[in-house]
């Protein structure tokens, strides 16, 4: 694992901001996940950042697979490894199929996609690759979801190119070896910039 451009809090630091963000995973038996400890290197920065990742995984309406699809979406199209990577087993329990995953990159001539799907994920698509959604794509996500769960929606595929680029530039990569970022470059884009990776477990 590299562990990128900037040195890494400890992860027993009891820094007063850090400790109820690094006490989740500490408490559990867990390493504290290297973004975090990256982070961690402006504490209320990190704890802006879980304030608005955490709320964002758990609390929607939305489905959590949808929304793990998007994520991994955004992920392949700014071609974030760690992301990706991080992020695989997530989609796979929520309910997004191995098969969907490898199809990612060809959505839009795959049948394994359902409507509700391929709308938000043309959102995403144009979310990342631009600065914006269409007209005509927030109103074809118009005709599958409300406002509210619009709102999750965009917020998620927004949130996460944040994911990517801060990740990317802070140097954050997964294992060079994993073989789930074959997968990941068969998505290149222009959004993608040179083949790098970098994203965590945000």
């Amino acid at each position: 694992m590299v562990t990128g451009r900037l040195p890494l809090v400890a992860n027993d630091s009891d820094d007063p901001v850090l400790a109820p963000v690094f006490d989740r995973f500490r408490d559990a038996g867990r390493e504290v996940p290297v973004l975090y400890r990256t982070l961690g290197n402006a504490p209320a920065m990190l704890k802006a950042w879980v304030d608005m990742a955490w709320p964002l995984r758990s609390e929607p309406e939305t489905d959590r697979g949808l929304r793990e699809l998007l994520i991994m979406r955004v992920a392949q199209l700014t071609q974030a490894g760690f992301e990706w990577v991080a992020h695989w087993d997530m989609a796979v329990h929520h309910g997004v199929s191995t098969e969907q995953l490898e199809a990612l990159a060809g959505w839009r001539e795959s049948d394994l996609f359902t409507d509700e799907e391929r709308a938000a994920l043309a959102v995403t698509d144009e979310l990342t690759t631009g600065v914006e959604a269409s007209a005509a794509a927030m109103d074809e996500l118009a005709r599958h979801f409300e406002p509210g769960p619009i709102v999750e929606l965009v917020l998620t595929a927004a949130f996460y190119n944040c994911v990517s680029r801060t990740l990317r530039s802070l140097g954050l990569e997964p294992d060079p070896g994993d073989e789930r970022l074959a997968v990941m470059r068969s998505g290149t884009t222009a959004a993608s910039g040179e083949r790098s990776s970098g994203a965590p477990s945000s």
